[in-house]
């Protein structure tokens, strides 16, 4: 059997799934995942591929289950094993925006402030409004937890982790001084934003059908991390070490999303914070087979078409490129095929479901 994405009548198997990812079973069938999927290429294949009526967004709380049903279909019909899903508590940062080029541009594009941020200073983080997780509404959450479709699992996630949180808030240049000249509110800022994001997972725990934290956190760039390993080991590993144990705990998976070359600190993750997968891989960092051949024994590996690659390679060129990976990486268990990062707006809808298609073929 062929499979052609949009499934018209998907068959998830999240037991299969995650036994495969942990090491248990070897796949018989192809295994995909993803991390992020972009809502301009949900919407596009939702409404011309789906036939599903669009609506507008999450915030209005009208529409938030017609929303949130489509959420799930698309991932359902997309061929995966669960729907991955995240929200911010309300960490504001400040915020620059440009132009959006991309193929299916949302006309502005926002990133945090890399400069100075919001928090420079002692008063500035006893004025900062800080947010509550009693203020927190987990209905979406509780919403796709009731109503997955038979098979399908859950992956949950805070949006944005320990790291990308506080540096949104300080900026990268701001917390690159403040290390060096403040280290007591770098502390303070870690400490805080750590145990916030630790109670939102206190508090979403007992939902419906989870299988795994899939928590991202950005730790590196081309050639090494973002920050020393030390300050790394100091000030971010010991909440993803704690977000393991919980989810650990409660036999849940805990999966990290790491974009850069954090090679320095990959042993640690994987001995002492007891990541059970890893996911971002960038050919120019280190190609996800090599990972795979490195690492496959401890973790699973997911992903790994890098986006560069999905953005732009001709269609036989592309599925040269994915069955590479897959030969590779597929035949011996603990790994999912998809973007080495995410399912980005500019990423050509064609070679996403290329990517799929592949990837269940196998």
């Amino acid at each position: 059997m062929k499979y052609k994405v949009p499934l018209k009548n998907p068959q998830p198997n999240i037991d299969s799934f995650i036994k495969i990812i942990k090491g248990q079973s070897i796949p018989t069938r192809g295994v995909v995942m993803e991390y992020l999927i972009d809502e301009e290429i949900r919407h596009k294949i939702s409404t011309e591929l789906l036939g599903l009526e669009w609506v507008g967004s999450l915030e209005d709380k009208n529409i938030q289950e017609k929303y949130l049903k489509n959420y799930i279909e698309f991932w359902y019909r997309m061929g995966y094993d669960y729907v991955r899903f995240e929200l911010n508590m309300g960490f504001v940062p400040k915020i620059r925006s440009i132009t959006d080029t991309a193929f299916l541009s949302r006309g502005i594009r926002k990133w945090a402030e890399e400069g100075k941020g919001t928090i420079t200073s002692w008063r500035d983080f006893e004025n900062y409004k800080w947010p509550q997780v009693n203020d927190f509404d987990f209905s979406p959450y509780e919403f796709i937890g009731k109503n997955l479709p038979d098979g399908m699992g859950f992956f949950v996630s805070h949006g944005a982790g320990v790291l990308e949180n506080v540096q949104a808030l300080m900026g990268y240049e701001g917390l690159s001084y403040a290390l060096y000249d403040n280290p007591e509110l770098v502390e303070a800022m870690f400490d805080k934003v750590g145990k916030k994001i630790y109670e939102f997972y206190k508090n979403i725990v007992g939902i419906s059908n989870i299988y795994a934290f899939f928590q991202g956190d950005d730790m590196g760039f081309k050639t090494a991390t973002l920050f020393s390993p030390e300050i790394l080991r100091r000030y971010v590993l010991p909440w993803h070490k704690r977000y393991a144990e919980l989810a650990h705990q409660h036999n849940m998976l805990y999966l990290l999303h790491c974009c850069g070359n954090i090679e320095e600190i990959m042993d640690e993750l994987i001995e002492n914070v007891k990541i059970d997968g890893k996911h971002s891989f960038q050919d120019e960092i280190r190609p996800a087979s090599a990972f795979y051949k490195k690492y496959s024994g401890k973790i699973a590996v997911l992903g790994g078409v890098d986006i560069n690659v999905l953005a732009t390679y001709q269609e036989d060129k592309l599925r040269r490129y994915i069955r590479s990976i897959l030969s590779m990486c597929m035949s011996k268990g603990r790994f999912a095929l998809g973007s080495g990062n995410s399912i980005a707006n500019y990423i050509p809808i064609k070679n996403y479901l290329i990517m799929l298609e592949e990837g269940l073929n196998f």
